[in-house]
């Protein structure tokens, strides 16, 4: 098989339904600074964050953001994903924006 984001360089992180961490690519080991794989991704968040993932473990929600930490912004994607039609637990990849980024509105 293919393990097209095992080299790709934004952070991806992908769940079971109960949110069992199944997949680790290289950027998530070294940003998280070790394989978590096998942990529960609730132990991983502090509230009320914890309870936001929980709820979108629940109801297969999605939650996308930015954020800043020490003058580095990125773009956070938690999205569902699925396995013939039913859920199959949470992707979260996190994508390091540039500090000038271009925006282009089409319509």
């Amino acid at each position: 098989m293919l393990d097209w984001a095992k080299e790709h360089p934004a952070v991806i992180t992908v769940t079971d339904t109960a949110g069992v961490i199944v997949y680790m690519n290289a950027a998530a080991v070294a940003a998280f600074k070790g394989d978590l794989t096998g942990q529960n991704i609730l132990d991983c968040h502090p509230e009320p964050s914890r309870t936001m993932v929980a709820e979108m473990l629940a109801e297969g929600k999605r939650h996308t953001y930015t954020t800043e930490k020490n003058g580095v912004r990125k773009l956070v994607d938690q999205s569902p994903w699925y396995v013939d039609g039913e859920f199959a637990g949470l992707v979260e990849m996190q994508i390091v924006l540039p500090a000038e980024m271009p925006h282009h509105v089409r319509d």
